[in-house]
C-alpha cells in the first residue's frame, strides 16, 4: 500500500525532475535499466524473473547492482528514482 501511495503521490507531482547527486540511467546496462522499470512497476524478484525469462537470482543480482551504482538504499529509493527521472510514468 505504501508502494502504491508513493506512485500516486508522483503522479500528482509531474513529470521529470533532476535527481540530486548526478545519478544517472546511463550508468545502468540495459538489461539493470529494464529490471529498474519492472521493479519501480511494483513487481516482485519472482514476476520479474517471469517476465524477463531468467532466474530469480538473476534478477536479485541486477536489483543489488542497480541499487549500488546509484547509491539507493532499497527498492523504495529505487523506486522514487525510476519516477524522478522519467524512466516510468504513472499508469504504464
Amino acid at each position: 500500500s505504501i508502494t502504491k501511495r508513493l506512485i500516486h503521490e508522483f503522479a500528482r507531482l509531474g513529470g521529470p525532475r533532476p535527481v540530486p547527486g548526478g545519478r544517472r540511467l546511463d550508468e545502468l546496462t540495459e538489461r539493470e535499466t529494464e529490471v529498474l522499470a519492472l521493479v519501480a512497476q511494483a513487481l516482485s524478484n519472482q514476476e520479474i524473473a517471469g517476465r524477463l525469462f531468467v532466474a530469480e537470482q538473476t534478477v536479485k543480482t541486477h536489483v543489488g547492482r542497480v541499487l549500488m551504482k546509484l547509491g539507493l538504499r532499497d527498492r523504495a529509493q529505487a523506486i522514487v528514482f525510476a519516477y524522478e527521472t522519467g524512466l516510468v510514468r504513472p499508469g504504464e
